[in-house]
């Protein structure tokens, strides 16, 4: 791991030095994690684009915890704050430019950072993009095995929840098992709250399990993810509990059809709102497409959003090693007829020719209870 976390370090140097400064102070932490492999809450990583090391600042609640993790890299334990030591080697180190991440640096933080210069040399920070966000897009992999691992799991438990679900439990009673599940089969947690929305609830589209009790008829969306070795997965299903109107099985077909769609087009070199349009256009022909009020998907990794953004106006290309989802979705809201949403979601790994389904294992097809 110690080869891998070096080889982060390099092109993450590489990429400050591209941006026109000498160092960059880190402070987002899955960002630390994904440089160093330290996992505490409290951290700063301050990286030197020359042959300096990368330094990481903790306090001492992570003394062992910092020397066990972040193998190769120089550990200092703070006795003032971590971004007051990062800050007071930077002042010696001679450095005249240094970056910080506009997207995670609060202006409160960056005065922070000032205040704690010599007055002569505040004016050094410069307010960067994301860069190692940037590098985290495309996984490594050792981070495609841990986010099939963790795909697999999620697959598992929507498998062992099929045979849970009943008629007049609640909603919180389906997230608690999902969540519990998870647990006892190695998961860290979810990787988001578990979104359990039945009913006419299910037009919500991030409809958090309540304690509303599933329906005699009607959609039940589920969408979850679990934490394991560090990354997240992410999936949606929806289900179906009773007897369906042929509208509401049309629709379901639509929106399995779109997503469908959206998957079959991912490769390198598509846009990212060429995956977007692929899953509207479907659902524009099907007098859909008004009530896809979201965008298509999303990059997941270490966090559960990451880029890129699926979405119209994003021309970014896919690359090999981007995970990303593809989630379209329909939630209606209709006079004279009762509420209904539905979405599916897959997570998908962009390969050299195409794509690999990391939840292919879990059935996406018309599903009743």
């Amino acid at each position: 791991m110690q080869t891998l976390f070096n080889t982060r370090k390099v092109a993450a140097a590489q990429r400050v030095r591209a941006a026109g400064v000498s160092a960059m102070l880190i402070t987002h932490l899955p960002d630390v994690q994904y440089l160093c492999g330290f996992t505490g809450s409290n951290a700063v990583l301050l990286v030197f684009t020359g042959k300096r090391a990368a330094v990481l600042f903790t306090d001492g609640r992570y003394t062992r915890q910092a020397k066990a993790e972040a193998v190769g890299t120089t550990v200092v334990i703070a006795t003032r704050s971590a971004m007051q030591e990062a800050c007071a080697l930077l002042a010696k180190s001679g450095v005249r430019s240094c970056g910080v991440d506009a997207s995670h640096t609060t202006m409160a933080a960056l005065e922070q950072m000032r205040k704690a210069m010599p007055i002569g040399r505040r004016s050094i920070f410069k307010p960067l993009p994301s860069l190692i966000a940037m590098e985290r897009e495309r996984k490594d992999a050792d981070e495609i095995a841990r986010m099939r691992r963790a795909a697999k799991l999620g697959c598992e438990l929507f498998e062992h929840i099929l045979g849970f679900i009943d008629y007049g439990m609640t909603e919180a009673q389906v997230a608690a098992e999902l969540e519990h599940a998870a647990r006892l089969r190695g998961a860290a947690g979810m990787s988001f709250e578990t979104i359990v929305a039945s009913g006419e609830r299910s037009a919500l589209p991030h409809g958090h399990a309540t304690a509303a009790r599933l329906p005699r008829n009607g959609f039940i969306t589920l969408d979850f993810g679990v934490m394991l070795n560090g990354y997240c997965s992410d999936m949606t299903r929806t289900l179906y509990m009773g007897k369906a109107s042929a509208f509401e099985r049309d629709a379901y077909e639509a929106v399995l059809a779109a997503q469908t769609a959206g998957v079959e087009i991912t490769a390198p070199g598509v846009s990212c709102e060429e995956v977007d349009e692929a899953c509207r256009s479907v659902l524009r022909k099907a007098g859909l497409a008004k009530w896809f009020t979201h965008s298509t998907g999303h990059g997941v990794g270490l966090e559960i959003h990451e880029g890129p953004r699926l979405a119209a106006g994003f021309k970014q290309k896919l690359e090999p090693g981007m995970v990303i989802t593809v989630e379209p979705g329909v939630y209606l809201s209709r006079r004279g007829g009762k509420d209904f949403g539905i979405r599916i979601e897959d997570m998908v790994l962009v390969t050299a020719k195409g794509h690999e389904v990391l939840t292919a294992a879990s059935p996406k097809a018309w599903t009743t209870i």
